[in-house]
């Protein structure tokens, strides 16, 4: 049993992401906190130069709005972050500053770039300090 897990959810998977964080709530200890994170990626400067501002502000609003639909009638201490980077160093950044025990993420079959790029599963795998729950 954990204490604290981080569940990173991919919106463009949300239904890999609601069964990965029904693993979590398994896992939660009693009176823990899941903390169920999205990265918003930076979108390039020469692409964000052609959007009317509100989109890319409004890239954040919804994703936490997604992430609440994804837990909806979730029991528990249930904490929704939304980050913007690089997914894989946001999503190990966010489990040392939130101090996790486990992170729980789904991963993909990988295609052909991923052998050469590694998939953010793979990199968070390589990176995180604390153990790291693959689901495919």
């Amino acid at each position: 049993m954990y204490s604290k897990i981080l569940v990173p959810i991919d919106l463009s998977d949300v239904g890999h992401g609601k069964e990965i964080f029904r693993i979590a709530e398994k896992l939660l200890e009693p009176g823990g906190t899941i903390t169920v994170l999205n990265v918003v990626e930076d979108i390039p400067g020469y692409v964000a130069a052609e959007l009317p501002d509100a989109v890319v502000k409004d890239l954040s609003a919804n994703a936490h709005t997604a992430l609440e639909e994804a837990t909806y009638g979730a029991g528990g201490n249930v904490k929704l972050e939304v980050r913007r980077g690089s997914p894989a160093s946001a999503i190990v950044a966010a489990a040392e500053q939130l101090e996790v025990d486990l992170i729980i993420i789904a991963s993909h079959s990988p295609g052909l770039a991923d052998y050469f790029l590694g998939s953010t599963a793979s990199r968070v795998v390589r990176h995180a300090k604390c153990p790291v729950l693959v689901d495919r």
